[in-house]
């Protein structure tokens, strides 16, 4: 960004700060003015008054909000109350004698007894307690907005950290996906199989969702299926016979959308489980069921328990169930549901998300 243009930007800023800031004087000068001709029946006594006092309130607001808060709060607070109150009251006698000199003689216009000293104690505490009044006015005013603001940034930092995190956790994810691709592409290669051209094809299908469609935010339910269906057929290449997998989809799948590559590490992480018996067959069932406005995503494949593991260890599926786990907390908080663990001699994985149409 060139030095030109924050120029420009710092220009804009500051020129909109400005108009606003007269505007709010012009429109509380107006309600003044109005306000206190009503009440005395005397408009250009209520005018002449508030052009001498309203200086006054503008320096002692502006000394207030940008010279003592800044410099005094939190740490010097008893001294920001004397500062303060002492800047008050010596505007509020020097606006009293202004008021005298220039707009009227009438001491206490607004008491319904006659005062004779200019500076009786009860006028001094009226118009003390008025400059009050608009410094607590304009604190509460800026006050808010700064907490608007400073609301504002935190959730815009947030997103922006959020956003980070999910990249990360993208990232994160397709090394240790293609990891084990490449391994079923090597056990091929190494046995000469006839099915390595098919997997390279496959592989180059998988790769081509992952960098492409994998950035976006949301894609739709019908690619991530695809995307399914491609991994089944590198593992149909890798196991032949023993692999029986079924994979019912009931309910409407177009229009559908989820975040890329949730799906796909739970299925991985089936196959990690059901295949741990190297001789028998490998069963997995797939069930994705779609309601109006959700995605139950369920699969069970068997399960052994290799005491030599921990118990969490069996159950959690590693690195990339751990990082699906924190996209799902990213992504949706408290509004998904997730169960997975053994049940009865099987693995079951169950998800319930909410879909966009």
């Amino acid at each position: 960004m060139s030095v030109n243009t924050l120029v420009s930007m710092y220009s804009k800023t500051t020129s909109s700060k400005v108009f606003f800031h007269c505007l709010f004087w012009l429109i509380y000068f107006t309600l003044n003015f109005v306000r206190w001709g009503h009440y005395f029946g005397d408009y250009s006594y209520s005018f002449k008054s508030n052009l001498v006092e309203f200086p006054m309130h503008i320096a002692l607001v502006y000394l207030n909000l940008y010279f003592l808060i800044p410099r005094m709060i939190p740490k010097r607070i008893m001294l920001y109350v004397l500062v303060l109150m002492a800047s008050t009251l010596a505007v509020s006698l020097v606006r009293i004698g202004i008021t005298y000199e220039l707009v009227t003689t009438e001491i206490f216009k607004e008491s319904t007894i006659e005062q004779e000293s200019l500076y009786n104690i009860k006028y001094v505490i009226a118009v003390f307690i008025g400059e009050i009044y608009v410094i607590g006015l304009t604190m509460a005013i800026k006050l808010t907005m700064d907490w608007v603001r400073s609301e504002k940034k935190s959730r815009e930092l947030e997103q922006r950290n959020l956003k980070t995190e999910l990249s990360l956790l993208r990232s994160q994810m397709q090394p240790h996906f293609f990891f084990n691709t490449l391994n079923n592409l090597y056990s091929l290669t190494l046995d000469k199989s006839d099915q390595a051209p098919e997997t390279v094809l496959r592989l180059s299908e998988l790769m081509s969702y992952v960098i492409y469609k994998g950035k976006k935010n949301k894609v739709k339910l019908i690619d991530e299926i695809k995307h399914l269906h491609c991994f089944l057929d590198l593992e149909r290449l890798r196991y032949d016979n023993r692999l029986d997998v079924s994979f019912d989809i009931r309910g409407e799948i177009d229009h559908r959308k989820i975040p890329p590559l949730i799906l796909i590490t739970f299925l991985e992480n089936a196959f990690k489980h059901g295949s741990s018996n190297k001789l028998g067959n490998i069963t997995i069932k797939i069930d994705l069921t779609l309601s109006k406005q959700r995605i139950r995503y369920r699969i069970m494949n068997d399960f052994k328990v290799n005491p030599k593991v921990s118990e969490t260890a069996n159950s959690a599926g590693g690195l990339g169930i751990e990082n699906t786990k924190r996209r799902l907390d990213l992504l949706y908080k408290d509004d998904y549901d997730l169960h997975l663990g053994p049940e009865k001699g099987k693995f079951v994985v169950d998800l319930d998300i909410p879909t966009n149409l």
